[in-house]
């Protein structure tokens, strides 16, 4: 019975082929923007997710506050931190182990072409495995840094490939920074961060001595703590002696003091806020769409006033009469949603792709899970039988003689 019932309003949606796809323009509409936000909104999350997913819950980074997006962590700022804070950090109850960290941006030359990159440091002495352990540093290919390695390189492994210098730098081949020549020692393991996979990592030491470095200001101060459970605390302990060192009261800090699981969760809620945003601007064109629908349904209740009185008469009942016109209302939206939903995937692929291309980013990715299209296909049949159910209950109770003697 409920396949004859689909079958009859298949051919009675076909019949009806123009009003019925125009009925559906705001469904399209809604539910496609719905999908390809959220699907850009989801891929921009999991990837700056990645960014920190190699970073354990008991690790910190503290940096001056300042025009971090100009950059790399430090660019910008008017007080930069500077290097006796590190010392002063490591004393703290429940800090491991502090160190400073700096970072250039300059010109990589390789195969005659130039490229600009950052330049990030390694720390000397037993720092040096507490960083390798920290964010899990390991070659692909060649070896780390050691002590004493002074025109020596490791480099990330997007550098493999040939998109920066025309081909891919190989352990053992010479490049140039600042126009000093370094030798490439190793390659590191993919991370799926920016912040290594598309870094050099020189010995801080070669950097102070080659680079010229300057060694009293420091762009991140890593910190490993004594435990997750006292993270926190730690935290809070940082910033009364930060508070203190720069001379500035609570609510007026002039750095921060930072997890990545802080990092992901401010990003969330910036996300979520977003996503509330767009689900607001796209239930009004679902609204639209579903109010379409229902006027088209009391359309069909009145062309085929004719139609049900004959049903009717020949024995039709009422509860038959709602679930043809449930039923084909809520397949326009189905439909609508099918097709918004294809246009979604669509529209949020393509526009990543074309961002990718664009911006040379690889932070643009998009990412729609089956739960999302599950979702908007049954939100959009829900919201097609929502607003048919009146036209349907209209249709049910019409009266089989007035029905046939109304129509001319």
């Amino acid at each position: 019975m409920i396949k004859d019932y689909f079958l009859y309003s298949v051919r009675s949606l076909r019949n009806r082929g123009l009003r019925s796809w125009l009925t559906m323009i705001g469904i399209f509409i809604g539910i496609a923007a719905v999908v390809s936000l959220i699907g850009l909104g989801e891929g921009l999350r999991t990837a700056i997710s990645s960014q920190f997913g190699f970073l354990g819950p008991d690790v910190l980074s503290i940096q001056a506050s300042g025009l971090t997006f100009a950059g790399p962590p430090g660019t910008g700022v008017v007080e930069p931190l500077t290097d006796e804070l590190a010392d002063k950090i490591e004393n703290i109850n429940g800090v491991e182990s502090a160190f400073s960290r700096y970072i250039e941006t300059t010109a990589i030359e390789f195969n005659d072409r130039q490229s600009i990159h950052m330049v990030v440091s390694v720390p000397g002495g037993s720092n040096r495995k507490i960083l390798e352990t920290m964010v899990n540093l390991k070659a692909a290919e060649g070896r780390l840094l050691k002590d004493g390695d002074s025109r020596k390189v490791v480099i990330g492994s997007n550098f493999k490939k040939d998109d920066y210098f025309g081909k891919g730098v190989k352990v053992g081949d010479k490049i140039f920074i600042k126009g000093n020549s370094f030798e490439v020692i190793g390659i590191l393991e993919p991370k799926g961060s920016f912040i290594f996979d598309d870094s050099f990592l020189m010995n801080e030491q070669a950097m102070f001595d080659i680079l010229g470095t300057n060694k009293k200001f420091v762009d991140v101060i890593a910190v490993k703590v004594a435990g997750v459970d006292i993270v926190d605390e730690t935290i809070e302990n940082i910033e009364k002696l930060l508070r203190k060192e720069r001379n500035v009261g609570k609510g007026e800090e002039n750095f921060q003091v930072e997890s990545p699981q802080q990092t992901l969760a401010t990003l969330n809620q910036t996300l979520a806020a977003i996503n509330i945003f767009v689900y607001i601007i796209a239930s009004v064109s679902v609204a639209v769409g579903g109010i379409g629908i229902m006027n088209t349904m009391y359309t069909s209740v009145l062309e085929r006033t004719k139609e049900i009185g004959i049903m009717k008469s020949i024995g039709a009942r009422n509860s038959s009469i709602f679930t043809i016109f449930f039923v084909e209302s809520g397949l326009l939206g189905m439909i609508g949603g099918i097709v918004g939903i294809i246009l979604g995937v669509s529209f949020a692929y393509g526009l990543s792709y074309a961002g990718r291309l664009l911006l040379g980013s690889d932070l643009i990715q998009a990412s729609i899970s089956l739960f999302v299209i599950l979702g908007a296909l049954l939100f959009s049949f829900v919201l097609g039988t929502f607003f048919g159910m009146l036209p349907a209950y209209q249709a049910s109770k019409l009266n089989p003689v007035e029905s046939l003697r109304s129509v001319k």
